[in-house]
Formats: structure tokens, sequence, C-alpha cells
């Protein structure tokens, strides 16, 4: 058993949207040698990835049933491509739109992990909350990224879908599975 585990919260679209962002991750794949996207599920991350001793795993769970987020379920719309141009690590997204509703259950979700695991240090990240949803990164080179955003900066996606519930996600040592759901109240 492995002496610590690691998480993370996010939100997963249904699988036919999934469907649509796996698609343009196997573009990356195929027309600008970027595969590493393809490793993880489609999804948006609220809280990034973390590590817990695995001996801590139910208290873990626990907290993630009780989570102190009040939100109703709230639609998420997807609205074309983002990049984060770094020179280093480029990355190309599926650009999900900020609303108030997606704001706020971030937010309490990371006041709310804060105070339950104060000695978890947040990223930088985590307090200037900047949804996306992967399509390339990690392998992706600044050659590649600029040829493939001269096509995505103009291409056109929309979708959206009913965010219900949070999801916990745990590696296990090979990928990412669902570890527990959390529903939003109704």
């Amino acid at each position: 058993m492995p002496a610590e585990n690691l998480y993370f919260i996010a939100l997963i679209p249904p699988d036919a949207i999934a469907g649509e962002v796996t698609a343009f991750k196997n573009d990356f794949a195929l027309n600008y040698n970027s595969k590493a996207a393809l490793k993880n599920m489609p999804h948006i991350t609220l809280k990034a990835p973390f590590k817990i001793e695995a001996k801590r795993h139910n208290e873990v769970m626990d907290w993630f049933a009780n989570l102190p987020v009040n939100e109703k379920p709230f639609e998420v719309e997807l609205n074309d491509f983002g990049v984060f141009d770094n020179a280093k690590n480029p990355v190309v997204f599926v650009h999900p739109v900020v609303t108030d509703a997606l704001a706020k259950v971030q937010r309490a979700l990371i006041d709310g992990f804060e105070e339950a695991f104060p000695n978890i240090a947040l990223q930088f990240t985590e307090r200037n909350f900047k949804p996306h949803m992967t399509i390339a990164y990690r392998d992706l080179t600044y050659t590649e990224f600029e040829k493939a955003w001269q096509v995505y900066r103009h291409k056109k996606y929309n979708a959206s879908f009913l965010a219900d519930r949070l999801y916990l996600l745990k590696h296990n040592g090979r990928e990412w599975q669902v570890a527990a759901e959390h529903s939003l109240a109704l």
C-alpha cells in the first residue's frame, strides 16, 4: 500500500461532451504529436491534485461526503478554446465560461479544503481560478503549439451541461478513478 494517496476534485462532463473533447485530444495526438492529455478523462479541475497519507483516506472521504458547498446544480457552458501560452509548457483547452455559480462552488470547495486540511498547501491557481478542460499539454512542444493555435484560435465549439455533482478522483498508480461523487443540493 502506498504511503500517500493522490486525489483531486473536478467536474466531469457527460459522455457525449467527453467524447467530443476526447476527439480534440485525438486531433492533437495525430496532428501535433501531443498525447499526454489522452491519459486523463475530460474534466474541469476545481481542486488541484493533492497528496495525503494513505491512512487518512477515510478522513478525505468523510470530508468530501460532507462538503461545505451549498450551490444548486448549475449549467456549465463550454465556449471555444483558450491557451496558457507558456514557452516551456503551453496548454490548449476547451474554455468553460466563468459563471457566479462555478466560481462560488470552486471557492467554497477550496475554503472548506483549507479549513479541513490546513497542513496541505494550496496552489496559486486555486485562489486564482481559471477553469479549463485541457486538450493538450506536457508533451506539446512550443513549435507544435504555435501550429495548433493557428487552427484552434479560430475553431468554434459550444456545448453545455448541467453540473449536478462534484467528483473526487484518486490515482491508482496508473490512472485516475472516481473515488466518490458529491451531489449538489437540489
